[in-house]
């Protein structure tokens, strides 16, 4: 089975106060291009998750998008002991200066207290990174992995369909190029006679070998027996390749460059309408052909 680039998957989870979404994405692309946003936080996060794409991916641009965050209210208010016994000491130090220079101070509230600078640490727990967390996104990731993987195989055996359906029309076309190079022979040759014989009436002495030469010459260059013999065997190369499997969108790709390459030399070799309007026939089933091609792995 091929598998197609083209893919998304999304997933989300949680632990403890911690949230996440996952998104990825993958289009086509000559090699295997991997862009990750993910939080600089996590530890051997990254090389987990290149480990796991490079492991399961052949060929694509795939973008990986990881968002994290905290619940901040889950632990509630924490109290920091030590820095509020800092803030009480200094409170006093304050009153007792205050009450040797004669000044009398209102009493500071609670809440005064409560707002003093590294007294409260509000969510602080929750701001730190779970120690279970790393190992809880990477196998998150291998869901998120699979389903993307999946994605790409059902584009792929619609891919299948597509490809296969274009190659048994170059089939049936290179069949209907033989037909028309055969019904042309008789043409071509009546063609030569004809030409022949108006340059025999101009020209008194006739090289009947140098003749023979030139007619011989001229029936190769029209000849296109190699051309749709090359399209026959492409044509078996390509289902072959679909049989097998596999990352083969390179070599469908390159395949599809001499498949082209022949039906322009029976355009140039056709010498007939009938065998033109095949050959450029030929020509478009080929280009169709290589455009679904650029999204195979």
């Amino acid at each position: 089975m091929i598998h197609s680039m083209t893919a998304f998957a999304s997933r989300t989870g949680t632990l403890n106060a911690s949230s996440w979404a996952w998104e990825m994405r993958g289009v086509n692309g000559r090699g295997l291009d991997l862009r990750l946003r993910l939080p600089e936080s996590v530890d051997g996060l990254e090389a987990a998750v290149r480990g796991a794409l490079a492991a399961r991916l052949a060929r694509g641009n795939v973008t990986v998008n990881l968002k994290l965050t905290h619940d901040e209210t889950a632990n509630g208010l924490q109290l920091d002991a030590d820095q509020l016994d800092r803030v009480l000491a200094a409170l006093d130090q304050v009153q007792d200066r205050a009450l040797g220079l004669g000044i009398t101070l209102g009493q500071p509230t609670a809440a005064d207290v409560l707002g003093q600078r590294g007294v409260v640490l509000q969510g602080q727990a929750a701001r730190e990174i779970d120690p279970e967390l790393p190992a809880a996104l990477i196998a998150d990731f291998e869901g998120l992995l699979d389903a993307f993987c999946d994605m790409r195989a059902a584009e792929g055996k619609a891919l299948h369909a597509v490809i296969t359906d274009q190659i048994n029309t170059i089939s049936r076309l290179t069949d209907a190029a033989a037909s028309a190079a055969e019904a042309r022979r008789s043409e071509v040759s009546a063609n030569l006679t004809a030409a022949l014989r108006r340059i025999a009436q101009d020209v008194t002495e006739v090289d009947e070998g140098r003749i023979a030469q030139e007619l011989a010459l001229l029936a190769v260059k029209s000849d296109v027996t190699e051309e749709l013999d090359r399209l026959r065997a492409h044509v078996a190369a390509a289902r072959d390749l679909l049989s097998n499997g596999g990352p083969l969108g390179r070599k469908l790709d390159f395949l599809t460059q001499e498949f082209n390459r022949e039906a322009n030399t029976l355009c140039s070799k056709a010498g007939s309408t009938a065998l033109t309007a095949i050959g450029l026939d030929l020509k478009t089933a080929i280009d169709q052909m290589r455009e679904q091609i650029q999204n195979v792995e």
